[in-house]
């Protein structure tokens, strides 16, 4: 294979790169967003006389697209609900239906019965590249936020067998196994005894 040709090919797959990098693909008519993207999730009808199509992709999806359109089918706004920004806008005091008009539909709701809360929670986003999943929690008590919060899921296994928590280290003995030595790495190895 000659250079040129190893050359052409290297470029191809950059350009491919780029290309699924691109941003979300903006829509002027709603006929011409129906056509693309099929019914959406749910339709919510602004006091404006306008329209609210949301496309959500919970639960395990990180993007819940909403656009806005007018009464004659033009699109005038478009927005990923769960973009950092947006997520922002949640306040204490919110209800449970405001916040799912803000941010489109959950993806689960945890109940605890002792401290009376619901936790409503949307895959989003991961800030670090090693995570399973960034989830964005809203904290309901009778019906109304109380604060937000972050939860991470983490991987069970990292690459080259490493892993979290006591006790699970690789086989070679070097994870968070503390204070247990693996044979090799004990101070009095091989034993003398």
């Amino acid at each position: 294979m000659s250079f040129k040709t190893l050359g052409l090919i290297l470029i191809a797959a950059l350009l491919t790169g780029c290309a699924s990098m691109l941003p979300q693909r903006t829509f002027d008519a709603e006929s011409e967003l129906l056509a693309k993207r099929g019914a959406p999730s749910r339709v919510w009808d602004n006091e404006d006389g306008t329209r609210t199509l949301e496309y959500a992709t919970q639960p395990y999806g990180t993007e819940c697209w909403m656009y806005t359109v007018d009464a004659d089918g033009v699109i005038v706004e478009q927005l990923d609900a769960l973009a950092r920004s947006n997520l922002a806008r949640v306040k204490a005091g919110m209800s449970v239906d405001e916040v799912q008009r803000l941010l489109g539909q959950h993806r689960s709701v945890q109940r605890f019965s002792l401290s009376n809360e619901e936790v409503y929670d949307w895959n989003i986003s991961n800030e670090w590249p090693d995570l399973v999943a960034t989830r964005f929690n809203v904290h309901f008590v009778e019906g109304e936020v109380v604060r937000t919060s972050q939860s991470f899921v983490y991987p069970q296994r990292w690459p080259f067998g490493l892993s979290i928590g006591v006790g699970s280290h690789p086989y070679w003995g070097m994870g968070f196994g503390w204070p247990h030595y693996h044979p090799w790495h004990h101070p009095y190895y091989p034993y003398p005894w």
